[in-house]
């Protein structure tokens, strides 16, 4: 018989802008492997009595320390590419936000540390590839957040 399990994980996208008007995403460097030292979206699995939104929320607030109530996250899509986890199946729902504001955020949890980077800095090819499938994430939540009329530029 086939083992087909799989876990859930949660990813966020957030978006805001800084004091220039520039539009930056909210990442992580991640703390523990895999991909230790690398910075990905923040996000983590879905505890047994959570939704993936309510698992999203959680995870963004034990990692960067930023309070965002489920209900203002919008789903970017589901993420099930076999081998996108060096882990073992991992599926993920990823979820973006908007915000109109750039809060403090402070690493916690598994996170190193967070920080906001400037969008265009990260879409460059010298920034490096994120964690996990994160670059793919981060494009669809662009172009979700364009084809809701929001002005990122990539």
């Amino acid at each position: 018989m086939k083992d087909t399990n799989a876990s859930l994980t949660t990813d966020v996208v957030l978006f805001a802008q800084d004091d220039t008007g520039e539009w930056c995403v909210l990442l992580i460097e991640r703390g523990h492997a895999p991909f230790a030292g690398r910075w990905a979206l923040p996000g983590g699995y879905v505890d047994p009595h959570e939704t993936a939104a309510t698992a999203a929320a959680r995870e963004l607030r034990e990692e960067t320390g930023v309070l965002l109530p489920e209900w203002e996250l919008d789903q970017v899509g589901v993420y099930d590419e076999p081998a996108r986890d060096p882990r073992g199946r991992v599926v993920s729902v990823a979820y973006c936000a908007v915000l109109d504001h750039l809060p403090a955020a402070v690493g916690g949890d598994d996170a190193r540390q967070a920080r906001w980077w400037p969008v265009a800095e990260v879409l460059v090819a010298d920034f490096g590839p994120l964690a996990f499938d994160h670059d793919q994430i981060l494009t669809d939540a662009l172009d979700l957040a364009l084809t809701r009329g929001i002005g990122l530029a990539h």
